[in-house]
């Protein structure tokens, strides 16, 4: 038999060996939440990018902050509800990708700290009051997809400087990206003495009756715009350049990677990056007010030359040596 004294000590003595966690209720680690319309399948590299900059702010995952995940899965009809969800988690700040992101979760709350990735003017589009001085609760990064229209238009030319009709495929359900994107098309094509063909996809079998369309009109090249539909649909778009020999230029190196003939733009994961510096930032007690929103300092440019070869083109050597990557 245990006499009273002797369970006395033993059961202090297992106290004692108890781990901490266990013994005392431990304050409970900050919350991201993480809004995005696309697949986490379609994400890999920019969540990377994502993590190294919530390291270089002394943030990590599972270490001392807990990350909350919200994919739309290219169903943009989804993102107001899952905002509702990260706000009602009590998150301790939000990032969103896309300009349908940001709206969704902007709408959601006027407190939880919010750092955006827009490829628009953030501005223009109503989330800040100036780049220097956000205001509110939302600041992040312009990864500069709409602004480099007229430098993509270019780029085609200097591989195609024969053509003359070119077909812009843009996504009518996101307004913001397709208004920036004509806008600036329409500006820069007219300079450029180009024949513009506006085609709107916002399902694969609306992108398999664009490349139909062009094909009919004699188009010499194709120019696709950004969002979130046509980085999901990007194998899509390959293949069915490769099938109507169609040159094709695009925003991401995503599409170059999966045989697109070419792409220029903001690098994605750096941008991230640059997005889990200002959400650690914030979670060690920095105002969204007082962040400037960031640009984007890093762009790509990337070709396929082995879809190159495939359809019959020549690089010229101006474009080879600015080149970033040359895919084989």
């Amino acid at each position: 038999m245990i006499r009273r004294r002797d369970f006395i000590t033993l059961l202090g003595g297992a106290a004692a060996a108890w781990p901490i966690g266990v013994s005392a209720q431990q304050p409970a680690m900050p919350v991201i939440g993480l809004l995005n319309g696309q697949s986490p399948e379609s994400f890999v590299e920019p969540l990377r990018g994502f993590r190294q900059g919530l390291k270089e702010a002394g943030v990590i995952e599972g270490e001392n902050v807990t990350i909350e995940y919200r994919w739309a899965e290219n169903l943009t009809d989804r993102l107001p509800t899952l905002a509702a969800e990260l706000v009602r988690r009590s998150v301790a700040v939000i990032v969103a990708f896309g300009s349908p992101s940001v709206l969704a979760t902007k709408s959601a709350t006027t407190t939880i700290p919010i750092v955006f990735n827009v490829g628009e003017d953030p501005v223009r589009l109503g989330l800040v009051a100036s780049l220097a001085r956000p205001g509110g609760n939302l600041t992040g990064i312009n990864f500069f997809a709409t602004e480099l229209t007229a430098k993509r238009l270019t780029l085609l030319r200097e591989l195609l400087p024969g053509a003359t009709r070119i077909g812009v495929l843009v996504n009518p359900a996101n307004a913001a990206v397709t208004e920036a994107i004509l806008r600036d098309v329409e500006a820069a094509s007219h300079a450029m003495g180009l024949q513009i063909q506006i085609l709107n996809a916002n399902t694969s079998g609306e992108i398999d009756a664009a490349f139909a369309a062009l094909a009919r009109e004699r188009a010499e090249a194709l120019f696709v715009g950004g969002g979130a539909f046509f980085t999901a649909r990007r194998v899509q778009l390959a293949q069915r350049a490769a099938r109507h020999a169609m040159p094709t230029i695009y925003p991401q190196r995503l599409n170059a990677e999966v045989g697109g003939l070419l792409s220029y733009g903001a690098s994605v994961t750096d941008a991230w990056r640059q997005v889990g510096v200002y959400a650690g930032r914030i979670l060690k007690g920095a105002k969204p007010a007082d962040l400037p929103v960031a640009q984007a300092s890093k762009f790509e440019l990337v070709i396929n030359a082995d879809t190159a070869r495939m359809l019959g083109i020549t690089v010229p050597p101006s474009l080879l040596a600015v080149a970033d990557e040359v895919i084989e």
